[in-house]
């Protein structure tokens, strides 16, 4: 039976335009969204920045007790507007200030877009693209940007009204994107005995999460199901499935190993290994996640 190649490949993720990490270190971070800075705590970031915390200057300031929990903004530039345009490769979303320092964009995924963007315009066929744990989108978008028919899931709905709102700004409205708020796993299950099938699969999934009512999900107990009902509905012909993990006792070998059991027969290539995001003047990059990333090659 045909197994997929392995190859670890750290995704690093650079600068554009309207995105750059600045500096970072002492369990911190300096970014660049648009024309706001913001300084968040990032526990990876373990060395010395290149200048003190207390020199960065940001426009707002977050502060936690915990990395994953609900903390405030100190809003230092009060010039500084709540929600802001930006761009990636001529696509708009609007980056926002969250309760839980997020920014309503995850930059380091600008490398898993493009490579969505590339494999979906490289066959000259119809492309169908199912985006799982979908949060605001921008997967979503750049794979209808590149001429993919989309169904963009997440349990949040005000999520899924974000998601929209970046269709609308990026001109895309004409575009088949399906905006569906629902638990992951319960549809995956439902399109298989639908018969619907997918060219694509993109997974983000939480450690932790509830469904819109109130399904609970596991990472470590619901991981491997989910993946055995999404190969149930990759095509005869399918491009790539694409896992990102933000769990940090977590392995990028676990997570490749598990995937690998759920993809045998299909040949082509596994990547597996961390995401980074690439440091402006530095030879610095700051981890993010781990992934793994089936291709057809």
């Amino acid at each position: 039976m045909t197994h997929p190649d392995r190859r670890f490949r750290q995704l690093i993720a650079t600068p554009w335009k309207d995105y750059a990490l600045i500096d970072s270190g002492h369990g911190r971070k300096l970014e660049r969204y648009g024309r706001v800075t913001v300084d968040r705590p990032d526990p990876q970031a373990f060395w010395t920045p290149k200048r003190p915390v207390a020199d960065w200057s940001p426009d707002a300031i977050f502060s936690s007790k915990g990395e994953e929990d609900a903390g405030n903004w100190q809003i230092v530039n009060r010039t500084a507007p709540d929600v802001w345009p930006m761009q990636w490769n001529g696509l708009t979303l609007n980056a926002r200030r969250t309760g839980f320092r997020h920014m309503g964009i995850f930059p380091e995924h600008a490398v898993h877009w493009q490579f969505a963007q590339d494999a979906i315009r490289a066959v000259n066929r119809p492309v169908k693209v199912l985006n799982l744990f979908g949060y605001t989108g921008m997967m979503s978008i750049a794979a209808a940007a590149a001429g993919a028919e989309v169904t963009h899931l997440d349990a949040s709905k005000k999520s899924i009204g974000y998601g929209r709102e970046y269709q609308t700004l990026s001109g895309l409205d004409d575009k088949p994107v399906r905006w569906i708020c629902d638990d992951a796993l319960k549809f995956v299950q439902r399109e298989a005995r639908r018969g619907n099938y997918y060219d694509g699969i993109v997974l983000d999934p939480p450690k932790f999460g509830r469904g819109p009512k109130n399904e609970t999900w596991r990472l470590e107990e619901d991981l491997t199901t989910l993946l055995a009902a999404c190969r149930a509905i990759l095509s005869d012909t399918p491009l790539f499935m694409i896992t990102t993990v933000y769990a940090v006792r977590l392995s990028y070998l676990a997570l490749a190993q598990t995937k690998l059991e759920h993809l045998s027969g299909l040949g082509g290539v596994l990547e597996e290994g961390e995401m980074s995001i690439a440091e402006e003047g530095t030879d610095r990059v700051l981890p993010t996640a781990i992934y793994a990333r089936w291709s057809a090659g």
